[in-house]
């Protein structure tokens, strides 16, 4: 099932906010409604395993791993729930552990699904950029590949891809340094 765009007027956070709980998972791009599916197995499994490697590092380093759903609130009509996201030591504290995300956070993950693949590589990138996100992965759990691109001008910029062995390693959070591997279902 492919993400599904609802018709109608222009739907800001507030409204999805009054909406009742129908165990859906909404983003909101420029105030259209994109339903996002539900996620399978193998997307979990490797969501897990990244949340779990950015939580060892927040650990030992500082910051905070968050793993959706969990809404990054724009703008009133900008509103993703990326997989993953990280926020640094030291902007820890913009996050209110009891109130909706209103920052950037420093990197956020996707891990592709193929109903969600072109909206990530597209809407989701170019609003992630916009709004100040320094780094993102895309995650391919079927080709087992780490994109890592990096913002620079506006735009994002591919810093490198991972496969197998390689080492994934953050431009920006020194330390954060894992195989490929450790992300993928053996």
């Amino acid at each position: 099932m492919a993400p599904m765009k609802l018709m109608g007027p222009r739907v800001s956070y507030a409204d999805l906010q009054r909406a009742p709980e129908d165990g859906r998972r909404y983003e909101l791009y420029d105030g259209e409604v994109v339903v996002v599916p539900s996620p399978l197995p193998r997307h979990q499994i490797v969501a897990q395993n990244l949340s779990y490697l950015f939580s060892a590092y927040a650990a030992e380093h500082g910051g905070l791993a968050l793993i959706s759903p969990i809404d990054i609130v724009f703008s009133e009509h900008d509103v993703v729930q990326p997989d993953v996201v990280f926020f640094e030591a030291s902007r820890r504290h913009l996050v209110r552990l009891d109130a909706p995300i209103r920052h950037a956070p420093d990197l956020a993950i996707e891990v592709l699904s193929p109903t969600t693949a072109a909206i990530d590589r597209g809407k989701k990138m170019r609003m992630l950029a916009r709004y100040g996100v320094r780094e993102y992965w895309i995650v391919d759990p079927v080709a087992e590949t780490i994109e890592i691109y990096t913002r620079a001008g506006g735009t994002y910029t591919l810093a490198g891809t991972m496969v197998g062995p390689d080492e994934a390693r953050s431009p920006h959070l020194p330390d954060l340094s894992f195989a490929a591997t450790q992300v993928f279902p053996s």
